[in-house]
C-alpha cells in the first residue's frame, strides 16, 4: 500500500514549491501520473522514492512512514522494498547482465537464487544475454535490463521514470506490458511517471500534475 498526504518541496535554486496530489493505493493497485515537463514530474518520483525530503507531508509505503526514517534505515529500506526503473540505464557497466542482478540482491540484502535470476530473464527474453556485458546490449535490451533489476528483490512498489518516452510505439507497448506483468507477478504497487500520453490507455487510475 502507497499513500502520501500533503507532499510539498521547495527547490531554493529556483526559488519555486511544488505541492503534489494525495494518493492512496491499495496493495497491488497501479497508478499512471502524467505531467509536461518541468512540472515536477521526476521530483515526485524522487519524493516516493526516499532520494529527496518533502518539507511538508507523509509519504507510507507497507505501513512505513519513510521520510521519518533515519538516513540509514531509509537506504535499508529502499533497497528492499523500492524498485526503481529509470529512462536511461543505471546498470553497472564492469558487470555482465546475470552480475548485475547478483549485485541487485546482494546490496539488498536478499538471497541470491541462480534459477530465479534464469527465469525473470526468461520471462524477460533476456536469457540469452545473460553472459553479455551490458555495452553490448541494445536500447530495448537495457530497457528490460532496467525492469528486471527494478523487480528481482521483490519489492513492495515499483517506480518508473519516464520509462517509454524514448521508444517507439512498439516497443512502448512491449515496456508497459512487462512492468504490469511484473508488478503482478511481485504483488507490487506500480507508479509509471511521464508525460507520454501513449500509455494511459494501460492504466485506470490516473492523475495529473
Amino acid at each position: 500500500m502507497v499513500t502520501t498526504e500533503n507532499l510539498t518541496f521547495y527547490y531554493k535554486k529556483e526559488q519555486h514549491t511544488f505541492s503534489f496530489p494525495d494518493i492512496f493505493l491499495e496493495k497491488q493497485e497501479d497508478l499512471l501520473v502524467l505531467g509536461k515537463s518541468g512540472i515536477g514530474k521526476t521530483t515526485f518520483l524522487h519524493l516516493l522514492a526516499g532520494l529527496l525530503k518533502p518539507v511538508n507531508g507523509t509519504i507510507c509505503i507497507a505501513d512505513t512512514a519513510i521520510n521519518s526514517l533515519s538516513a540509514r534505515k531509509l537506504d535499508i529500506f529502499r533497497g528492499q522494498n523500492i524498485g526503481l526503473v529509470f529512462q536511461k540505464s543505471h546498470a553497472i557497466q564492469s558487470l555482465n547482465v546475470f552480475q548485475n542482478l547478483q549485485a541487485r540482491l546482494f546490496f539488498s540484502k536478499k538471497a541470491i537464487h541462480p534459477k530465479a535470476i534464469d527465469q525473470l530473464l526468461i520471462e524477460l527474453g533476456l536469457i540469452e544475454y545473460k553472459n553479455s556485458a551490458i555495452q553490448e546490449l541494445s536500447v530495448g535490451q537495457l530497457q528490460r535490463l532496467g525492469i528486471a533489476l527494478s523487480v528481482i528483490h521483490n519489492p513492495k512498489v515499483i517506480l518508473a521514470d519516464e520509462p517509454t518516452s524514448s521508444l517507439d510505439d512498439e516497443n512502448c507497448k512491449i515496456v508497459i506490458e512487462l512492468l504490469k506483468k511484473q508488478a503482478k507477478q511481485t504483488e507490487a504497487n506500480l507508479i509509471v511517471i511521464t508525460h507520454d500520453h501513449r500509455v494511459k490507455s494501460f492504466f485506470s487510475n490516473t492523475i495529473t500534475i
